[in-house]
């Protein structure tokens, strides 16, 4: 059934899709006062003061503080998760890992991902805490086999992938506290440049060699 234009009343879908519209505001409204407050700092009443609707408003949509930190949690990774399964499936393993990583940067620059940077799961009880320690052990491990596949295919340097994977994310989950939108540096620029430290290094080779091989 679809409306006819007559009828003041919504479909089903319609007022399924306005609802998932409006959870989402809520979740993303909740997850900038979290980012911009601390978790702990933050209460119910805050997120609906910022979407100007009651405190019960928000009860229809979620049940609790803890739920929403879960749902925030959990679409900043999911988007990690998409990233790391889609991001150009066919290049060498260097490509696709400057292509995930880049994605990375995107990602924890946005409301939810920098709500899984900046607060993360650990306020949550503890069996919260495993299902999402669940999905970033698997998207860890996604990107270690991305190096690997670099590693096989020459286009990545003989190295640790567990150490390679931990030093990008450490590097670039930290834009996430320290990059300005509407500084000089849009965030592409910002992990190109980034990015290009992890892939090259900052020394040039000759000195680069000097100083690794000083006492």
């Amino acid at each position: 059934m679809t409306s006819t234009g007559l009828s003041p009343w919504k479909t089903r879908k319609e007022r399924e899709r306005d609802r998932e519209m409006k959870r989402e505001a809520v979740l993303r409204a909740a997850a900038r006062a979290f980012n911009e407050q601390g978790f702990h700092k933050t209460s119910l009443d805050d997120v609906a003061e910022r979407l100007n609707v009651s405190k019960p408003t928000i009860y229809y949509y979620v049940r609790s503080k803890d739920e929403i930190l879960f749902e925030c949690v959990r679409i900043g990774l999911e988007r990690l998760d998409a990233a790391s399964r889609t991001v150009l499936p066919g290049g060498t393993g260097l490509a696709r890992l400057i292509a995930l990583w880049t994605e990375y940067a995107r990602i924890v620059t946005e409301d939810f991902g920098r709500c899984l940077i900046l607060v993360g799961e650990d306020p949550l009880p503890v069996e919260t805490r495993r299902q999402l320690r669940a999905l970033k052990s698997k998207i860890d491990h996604r990107f270690r086999s991305v190096v690997e596949d670099g590693i096989a295919d020459g286009s990545i340097r003989a190295c640790d992938p567990k150490l390679i994977a931990f030093a990008g994310a450490g590097a670039l989950s930290w834009i996430a506290r320290w990059y300005n939108h509407t500084g000089p540096l849009d965030v592409d620029t910002v992990a190109r440049q980034l990015i290009d430290v992890l892939v090259h290094g900052i020394a040039n080779p000759p000195a680069a060699a000097g100083a690794l091989a000083a006492p």
